[in-house]
């Protein structure tokens, strides 16, 4: 199935990424971010806001609501292998993102390289809603990738 892109209101993506209504509303006139009305309501494009967020905030991967939904999970460990079984994300996949820097690595095991489990969950989220062969995920930071385009193939 196609991923789609997820469209909040006005006011609920400022409040959750922290940013002034009036400033959205102007990203909005100069074309950064794509909105629409539904049900009399201005809706804006979350990765599009995300992005905006992450750029003039500084963000970090850990202040997103992504990583924020499992950082219960910070400093538990999980192997690889079994990261891949429980997340359904390719062992190739998890090995990149770990040499990358977006997983952390906690240790070593026996046979078995040791990662941070909230990690995982954020990269496997991200993953999910935009993951395709060819396709990049994440900045050097391991915040999510806006393309420079403001519409892509989806």
């Amino acid at each position: 199935m196609v991923a789609l892109p997820t469209f909040l209101p006005l006011s609920e993506a400022a409040r959750k990424y922290g940013l002034d209504e009036a400033h959205l509303r102007h990203l909005i006139e100069k074309g950064k971010i794509r909105a629409g009305v539904v049900a009399g309501e201005m809706v804006v494009n979350e990765d599009e806001v995300r992005g905006e967020a992450i750029q003039e905030k500084g963000l970090r991967k850990e202040d997103l609501p992504e990583y924020q939904k499992n950082a219960h999970l910070k400093g538990k460990g999980i192997w690889i292998a079994k990261a891949a079984r429980d997340y359904q994300i390719p062992h190739p996949t998890i090995v990149r993102w770990v040499r990358a820097g977006y997983i952390k690595r906690l240790g070593i095991s026996g046979n078995k390289v040791i990662i941070d489990e909230a990690d995982v969950a954020y990269c496997s989220e991200i993953y999910k809603k935009r993951g395709r062969q060819g396709r990049i995920l994440f900045n050097e930071d391991g915040t999510p990738y806006k393309p420079k385009a403001s519409s892509y193939a989806v």
